[in-house]
This record gives C-alpha cells, sequence and structure tokens, in this order.
C-alpha cells in the first residue's frame, strides 16, 4: 500500500472565457483495489485526496528526476488551449506528485462541465524550470538529452501513464494531426508545442457494470482462440456495432458453439490505430493506404485505457463500460477472456536516427522520467532494444514494475479478464537496465518473478487465479528461451510448432526425429519438466497471428507481402516459414491443414489457434498483415462449402478432446522410455505394432509412429485412444495394438482424402476396424485416431 499525504493547491493560470455556471454535475467516485484513493492517476476523491467522494480531483504522477510538474487541465479534447494549470507537489520519500482540486472550482471558475481532460508537462536537469517559459518557447533549455538519460521537454504535454481512458490517439483524424514531428524533441521539433493535438487522459468516476463471474477452468481443459478484437465482427454486416467490444459480445455464443473455452485478444490497451483507414488529401494519404498503419495493436500509447477505437461508446468511460460488458457475455458462457500485453515496448519507440540521440517522440514515458522506464546504453544517449521497436521497456525498474503490476490488477480486477499473454515476455526477465542485457528466470527482482508474486498464477487444478502466458523470445542476446520460464509461467511452444512443421512439409529438407515429434505430442516433458512445471504449460500452436494463417501455411511456400490493398502491402515478415503448397493439390492441402489441427487436439498441452484458421482463411500467403486494417484481415461469415465443412471437422475434433480427459493430462504421461521399458499411460508404436527402440526414435529417416494412450488412467469414456502418424508420402499399413480385454477398435477419424465431407469425425465411433493385431492402411500424410470400446 502507499503511504497518503496531504496535497497542497496551487493555481497557476486560467485560460479561454470569462467562468460559467455548469449545465451538468461532475459525479464520481472510486472503485476497488488498482482504484484506491492512494493510486496513481487521477481520482475523484475527498477534500484531502486520501478518501473516495466527488468534491474533488486528486492527480498523482510518479517522476524520480523530475524538477517540476504542472497538470493542464481541458475542457475538450482536442483543438483548444487548457483552461487551468496546477503545480504538483513532490513528496521526497515516494517521488509521487501531487495536487487536489475542487470540482467545483472547475465548473464554476473555469467552465469545465463535462468530462475532465488533462495532461502533464514536466521540467528536469537537461530543460530546468525558467519563469519566463512559455508553451512553444525554449526558455531554460539546456540539450534534448542529458548525460544521465534525461529527455524532459515542456513543450510536449504528456499522458499520464496510470489514465484509464484517453480523448484520442497521438495520430487521429480528431486532432488533424498526421505528423509525429509536434510530439518529436531535436533541433527541428523541440519547440513544437503539442497541448493542442496531443491526447488527454479522461478522468472517469466509478462505474458497477458487472463483468459476470469468472471462469475457474485448469488451463489444461482450455482451447484458446487468439483472434483480433476489432477482426472478429468488421467484416460481419449483420452485427451492430461491427468491430467493437460490443460487436465481440454478440460473438460469444458462435465461439461457444464452436467449442472455444478461452479467447485470446490481440492487443486491446490503447494504440496509435485511428488513422488505420482514414483519408486525407492534405498529405495523400488514402483510405486503402497501409502508410503507418498499425492493425495488430502492439505499439501500446498506455497500459491502462481500453482501446477506444473499438468501442461503439465513444463518450467518457464508454469503452471501460463496452469492455466489462463484452466480458460477462463470455463469461456468462463460460469463456474466459485472456488479453495480449506489451510491457517490453512502447509507441514511443527509439531515436529518429541511429547517430543522432537527440531526437526521440516524447508522448508519455519518456517526458516523465526516461530513465525509470527505458533501458538506455551504457552512456545513456541511446536506447537499448531486444523488441525490434527501437526501445526497450525498463523492466528490470522498480517504477517501470509497479506500473506493469498494477496495470495488470486493474485489468484482473475492475475489467474482469482472466489471463494475460505476455509479448516478447523475456524481456521482463531482463536483470540489466542500462548497457546491456541479461535473462536470468532465477533472480527474484525481474518482472517476471514478481508477476508470479503478485498476480496470482492459476492453481494446476483450476480456481482462483490468472493465466499467465509468455511468448518466450525477444530479439537477440539470451532472450530465446522456450522452456526456460519459471514456475508459475506457461509459454507459447515454437519449437512445438517448429517441429510439426518441419515434419509436415520439410520431408527430405529437414530432419525430425520420431523422437522429437514424440516429445512434442506428450506435452514436451524435455522443456517443462525440468523445472517443475506440467504440460498443460506448454500452449501448442501450428500458427498465431504473427505469420501465415492455417490455411497458407500449406499452401504457400515462400511470403508474398508486397501485393495490393487489401492484402497488402507489408513489410517484414519471417523468410524460414516452414510451409509448403502440398505441390499445388487442393485436397492435400486441405488433408495437411486437417493434420495440423488434430495435432493440436490430440497434444498433451494446452491448444490455441488463430482466429479464421477454422474457416481456413486466407491472408493470400502475407506472413506480417500487421498494417492492414483491411478486408482481408477481418473475419468472415460469408462461408464456402469447403470454409463451411472445415469448420464441422475443427468444431468435432474440439469436442473430441472435450470428451478425452486423457488428452488432457496435468502430469506427464508415464510412458515407455526409448528402449521400450516401463508401459503405463502411454505407449509408442512403431507401424508394425512394435515398440520402437532408440534407434528408431533417433532415426530422420524414420516418419511413421503410433502411440496408444491407456484411457482408464484418467476415467476415461474410452478405456483407450490410439493415433497413428504417417509422414511419409506413400500409403503405410499400422499393425494395431490390444484393446483391451473384449474390445475393439472404432474409427474417430483419419484425414485422408476419403474424409473430405462434412462427416470426416465420426464422434460416436461407428465404424469398427478390427482388434489386435489388425491391420490399417493409412494414407501417405494421414493422420488416424481409434478408441476402443
Amino acid at each position: 500500500m502507499r503511504p497518503t499525504f496531504l496535497l497542497g493547491l496551487v493555481i497557476l493560470t486560467a485560460c479561454g472565457t470569462s467562468p460559467q455556471r455548469p449545465t451538468t454535475v461532475l459525479e464520481g467516485g472510486l472503485g476497488t483495489l488498482a482504484l484506491s484513493p492512494t493510486s496513481l492517476g487521477a481520482r475523484y476523491t475527498d477534500s484531502t485526496g486520501t478518501a473516495s467522494g466527488s468534491t474533488h480531483i486528486t492527480f498523482r504522477v510518479t517522476s524520480i528526476r523530475a524538477s517540476r510538474v504542472e497538470v493542464y487541465l481541458y475542457a475538450q479534447r482536442a483543438g483548444a488551449d487548457e483552461k487551468v494549470r496546477y503545480v504538483l507537489t513532490k513528496n521526497s520519500t515516494t517521488s509521487v506528485w501531487s495536487v487536489t482540486v475542487p470540482v467545483s472550482t472547475l465548473s464554476t471558475t473555469y467552465g469545465i462541465t463535462g468530462p475532465v481532460y488533462y495532461g502533464y508537462r514536466a521540467w528536469g536537469p537537461n530543460w530546468p524550470y525558467s519563469s519566463s517559459w512559455t508553451k512553444g518557447s525554449t526558455a531554460g533549455f539546456v540539450s534534448d538529452v542529458d548525460s544521465t538519460g534525461n529527455r524532459f521537454n515542456p513543450n510536449k504535454l504528456l499522458i499520464d501513464p496510470y489514465a484509464l481512458e484517453l480523448s484520442h490517439d497521438p495520430i487521429s483524424p480528431v486532432n488533424g494531426n498526421y505528423s509525429n514531428a509536434v510530439y518529436a524533441s531535436g533541433g527541428t521539433h523541440r519547440a513544437k508545442d503539442s497541448g493542442k493535438v496531443a491526447p488527454k487522459g479522461i478522468v472517469l468516476a466509478s462505474d458497477s457494470t458487472s463483468v459476470g463471474v469468472k471462469p475457474t477452468r485448469a488451463l489444461k481443459d482450455d482451447v484458446i482462440y487468439e483472434v483480433h478484437l476489432r477482426g472478429l465482427t468488421k467484416g460481419d454486416t449483420s452485427v451492430n456495432c461491427a468491430g467493437t467490444y460490443a460487436g465481440a459480445a454478440a460473438r460469444a455464443d458462435a465461439l461457444k458453439s464452436l467449442g472455444i473455452t478461452s479467447v485470446e485478444f490481440l492487443p486491446v490497451h490503447e494504440t496509435d490505430n485511428d488513422a488505420n483507414d482514414a483519408s486525407d488529401t492534405a498529405t495523400g494519404r488514402s483510405a486503402t493506404s497501409t502508410a503507418g498503419d498499425n492493425y495488430w495493436g502492439y505499439m501500446t500509447v498506455n497500459y491502462f485505457a481500453p482501446d477506444r477505437r473499438y468501442s461503439c461508446d465513444q463518450s467518457a468511460g464508454g469503452p471501460t463500460k463496452e469492455f466489462k460488458a463484452m466480458v460477462k457475455a463470455f463469461h456468462d458462457r463460460g469463456i474466459k477472456v485472456f488479453i495480449d500485453v506489451v510491457y517490453n515496448h512502447t509507441a514511443e519507440g527509439g531515436t529518429w536516427s541511429g547517430t543522432d540521440a537527440s531526437t526521440s517522440t516524447i508522448y508519455s514515458w519518456r517526458g516523465l522520467d526516461n530513465v525509470s522506464y527505458y533501458s538506455l546504453t551504457s552512456d545513456r544517449q541511446f536506447f537499448w532494444d531486444n523488441t525490434g521497436i527501437g526501445a526497450n521497456y525498463n523492466t528490470f525498474n522498480s517504477v517501470a514494475q509497479n506500473l506493469i503490476i498494477d496495470s495488470l490488477r486493474y485489468w484482473r480486477t475492475e475489467l474482469g479478464v482472466d489471463g494475460f499473454r505476455f509479448d516478447l515476455a523475456s524481456v521482463l526477465g531482463n536483470t540489466c537496465e542500462h548497457g546491456c542485457f541479461n535473462y536470468d528466470k532465477l533472480h527474484s527482482g525481474t518482472a517476471l518473478n514478481r508477476v508470479v508474486r503478485d498476480i496470482s498464477p492459476r492453481p494446476e487444478g483450476g480456481g482462483t487465479g490468472t493465466d499467465l502466458i509468455a511468448e518466450p523470445w525477444a530479439i537477440g542476446g539470451n532472450s530465446y528461451q522456450v522452456g526456460n520460464f519459471p514456475a508459475g509461467w506457461s509459454e507459447w511452444n515454437g519449437i512445438y510448432r517448429d517441429t510439426l512443421r518441419k515434419d509436415q512439409n520439410g520431408l527430405g529438407v529437414d530432419t525430425v526425429t520420431p523422437g522429437q515429434i514424440a516429445s512434442r505430442l506428450a506435452g514436451s516433458s524435455d522443456l517443462y519438466g525440468d523445472d517443475g512445471r506440467r504440460p498443460w504449460n506448454s500452449v501448442n500452436f501450428m500458427v498465431a497471428h504473427d505469420g501465415f494463417t492455417l490455411r497458407d501455411l500449406y499452401s504457400c511456400n515462400s511470403k508474398n507481402n508486397l501485393q495490393a490493398w487489401p492484402y497488402g502491402p507489408s513489410d517484414g515478415g519471417e523468410d524460414q516459414n516452414h510451409s509448403w503448397d502440398q505441390a499445388g493439390i487442393l485436397a492435400d492441402q486441405r488433408k495437411a491443414a486437417r493434420n495440423g489441427f488434430a495435432f493440436l487436439m490430440l497434444s498433451a498441452g494446452t491448444p490455441m489457434f488463430n482466429g479464421g484458421d477454422e474457416t481456413l482463411r486466407s491472408i493470400r500467403c502475407n506472413n506480417n498483415a500487421y498494417n492492414l486494417d483491411s478486408s482481408a484481415n477481418w473475419l468472415s461469415t460469408s462461408l464456402t462449402t469447403e470454409q463451411t465443412v472445415f469448420k464441422t471437422y475443427v468444431q468435432n475434433m474440439i469436442a473430441f478432446r472435450r470428451q478425452h480427459p486423457a488428452l488432457r493430462p496435468a502430469n506427464f504421461y508415464s510412458a515407455s522410455d526409448t528402449n521400450g521399458n516401463v508401459m503405463e499411460q502411454l505407449r509408442w508404436f512403431k507401424p508394425d505394432g512394435t515398440v520402437p527402440d532408440s534407434a528408431y526414435f533417433s532415426s530422420g529417416d524414420n516418419h511413421a509412429l503410433a502411440y496408444r494412450i491407456d484411457g482408464t488412467e484418467f476415467s476415461d469414456p474410452s478405456s483407450a485412444i490410439y493415433v497413428a502418424y504417417n509422414g511419409w508420402s506413400a500409403n503405410v499399413d499400422f499393425t494395431l495394438p490390444w484393446p483391451g480385454a473384449g474390445k475393439s477398435w472404432y474409427r474417430v477419424t483419419d484425414t485422408c482424402p476419403w474424409a473430405e465431407g462434412s462427416g470426416q469425425v465420426d464422434l460416436n465411433a461407428a465404424v469398427n476396424v478390427g482388434g489386435e493385431y489388425a491391420r490399417y492402411g493409412l494414407c501417405g500424410r494421414g493422420v488416424l485416431v481409434l478408441v476402443a470400446r
């Protein structure tokens, strides 16, 4: 708990017209936890600033190195000067700057009778305060960046890092500004004042919108659906408020019907995307241009505010209420809500030039305390970059860590979120603030371990808690850490993805052994078993938002990112995709997609797939469509027969997984080793029905493998499950193992071309294919699933 203290109030100046009587009354209150009266940000309080109320507003912001901080208050979000500004007082112990303002004064004296918009201006060692400074002047200026890394600039109106909503984006049709230069430092830009166009924080009253009852399901029992919030419904003309939180809520029934138990939204923190599809003849920009567009949302402007672009209700408080109502809609159907969070970098980026340290973008954190919020080079002039975006967030700093934890608590407690996927999460394990990068999962002081301590992970058996999922890599250094995160963390298993992709699409090119395939299908104990974690800590995926769609993985030999709108152009993108077009044979492409999805549903671990993969969505070989806010990236509900058939296949394979707890083990299977010893829950087989030895498992010349899971060990409705995978290009006969005393094997599915129709997955398993020693001919590149009864 932060200490409380009394606050001084200093009025500096009033701007605009003469005072008017208010036409509306400002009302407010406090929520709980993250909205306690001692938290940072702007909150409605009593006159002392220490208790909830509606008579005053208390502004609090942290800066260790600032020498002066002022808050500017506005009656509208853009295009006008401030109505009044106040000097904040610093608490020397906490480095929290604060001021408490009477609501009555704002309304009767300064005419702020609607939403209260605000932003900060800060001075520090590189730009000391001068009484002669006015907006747009350089009075007091010493340098854009000093020897210790400070980048204060009072001409830049700063977003409160703890603002609960923002008025608009930095580059937005709202302010008519399509240039980032007004936010920049450096000789050409430092005197440009951003006050009229900059985003402002909005002071919010408390909100009682319900988030429903949170599901307590164990992660091992989840099927995660990763999808873009806007893209989920933007292409559906039948949905009211398409492309919004309200639109997503309307899709909850459809996702439940598909079998989804957790929806994972790409970033919904405020990001600079208002101008994605805007037209601006003055700058030559058109609505079909991709220049500067940010669709995926991995450029965070604020870690508390829900993205206003995704809200049907654009009023002050509207995005927060609508997000919570959406969460309730999913919770009411037993679906968890995960969000993708980006605490490794921000939208401020790095310096504009690799040789000129003076020019950088200043929206928020950089202008308040650059050294606290960013990892810098050893000379403090540039930014350390393990993200590819220009500047690492300083996750080893306590102030920066506090923001991460407070943000997570707010989204979990106030907005109802059930779990988080952390982008480039290796940066959270950094143990060096400036001049280096070093990942260390054991260091107790990292953000990685603090998240586990302060944001309680969900127990393995389910219950109250938060699901924590890492993208376990970044760029360079020792940042590739798949399988090397601490207890409490689950991970995107990139090795699972790459192993199975190579085996499916790289026959004769990539060497994959049966042992490697077995490890991935059985939960990757080699990655997660050595540190006490379990198979469900492996989030298994074949594709994600970043890369090819499931269809394109099996129909594209290489990326094609420079095509015309709406499928491009996009820059970047991975060149090593382990993809293959199956020699252009459409039936084989569909079969390969069935295999890829079957792997997910039949593997120990937590499966995840990307929105639209259930209908074989294609982006025509664009593997980096981060900038396409277009119909190519929006999900469609207008399906071809082929897409409808595949959707049914997906729905039934999810249902099969749900029916069989043996496919969702809490612990690693007790299985035969490479010498065939100790056969209990799981046993591996060669196609001839014998147990493979170490030579078979370790040979890249073997491409067929089968396994039998003893369902009785898991109270499974089937006493056994048998899965065979033929990675060869030609038919292979599999000799079936013992199904159990008095039992036979019945077919659920095989993915071969005969199963092209809607009945390709038989959940009733009506076809008897024989008992022990029966032979089943499986087509090249096919997957077979049988149950014993």
